[in-house]
C-alpha cells in the first residue's frame, strides 16, 4: 500500500480524525496526482465531482511534500474552512509540524494612509459611515492584521471601505508615509 493510500485507508490517519470518514477512490486518485505534480515541480489542473473530497485530496499530498505551498480559493466561504478546519484537522491527523498564514486580498486589509486621509477629511457619505469609521479608531491603532474582517464593524458600508483600503492603482507603494506600518 502506497503512503498516500495509508493516509486515505479506512483505519488511516484521516479516518481516525474525522468521523464517518469512507475511503473513496476518486480521492485518492486525486491526492496521487498532486503528489505527483508535486514530485515533478508541475502545473496540475485537477476537477472533480461533489463529495470527492478535493479539499483532503489536495492539502495531504501539498503538506506531505514539505515546502511553501499557496492555496487560492474562490470564495471566502472556502477560504475560511480550509484554514480553520481542513488545514488543521490535516495537520492534526498527520501530526505535522505547520505554519500557515491567511492572505486575503488588499480590499480586506485596513490602508493606513487612506484611513488617515479620510478620518482627515470627514466627508463621509451617511451617518452610518461615521459611525462606522469612528468604530474603527480604537481597533486601528492596535491590530496587528488589518484585517478587517477581525474589526469592531462586522460589515462596512462599501462607500466607506474603497475609502479606507486600498487597490493596486490607487497604492503609493514605498513613497507613502505609512508604508513601514502597511498591512
Amino acid at each position: 500500500m502506497s503512503g498516500l493510500a495509508a493516509v486515505f485507508a479506512a483505519d488511516g490517519p484521516i479516518a481516525r480524525h474525522v468521523g464517518g470518514f469512507e475511503p473513496r477512490a476518486e480521492q485518492l486518485a486525486m491526492a496521487e496526482a498532486v503528489a505527483d505534480a508535486c514530485a515533478d515541480q508541475a502545473v496540475l489542473l485537477a476537477e472533480a465531482g461533489t463529495g470527492t473530497g478535493k479539499t483532503f485530496a489536495y492539502l495531504v499530498p501539498a503538506l506531505l511534500a514539505g515546502g511553501k505551498i499557496i492555496v487560492s480559493t474562490g470564495t471566502k466561504t472556502l477560504q475560511d474552512q480550509l484554514f480553520e478546519k481542513d488545514l488543521p484537522l490535516v495537520r492534526d491527523a498527520l501530526e505535522l509540524p505547520l505554519r500557515a498564514s491567511l492572505l486575503k486580498g488588499r480590499s480586506n486589509y485596513l490602508c493606513l494612509y487612506r484611513y488617515e486621509q479620510t478620518m482627515d477629511e470627514g466627508r463621509l457619505d451617511s451617518p452610518v459611515q461615521a459611525e462606522q469609521l469612528h468604530g474603527l479608531r480604537h481597533w486601528a491603532s492596535l491590530t496587528r492584521s488589518g484585517d478587517l474582517g477581525e474589526a469592531p464593524v462586522p460589515v462596512l458600508e462599501e462607500g466607506l471601505r474603497s475609502r479606507i483600503t486600498s487597490t493596486a492603482d490607487n497604492c503609493l507603494g514605498q513613497e507613502c508615509p505609512a508604508y513601514a506600518d502597511c498591512f
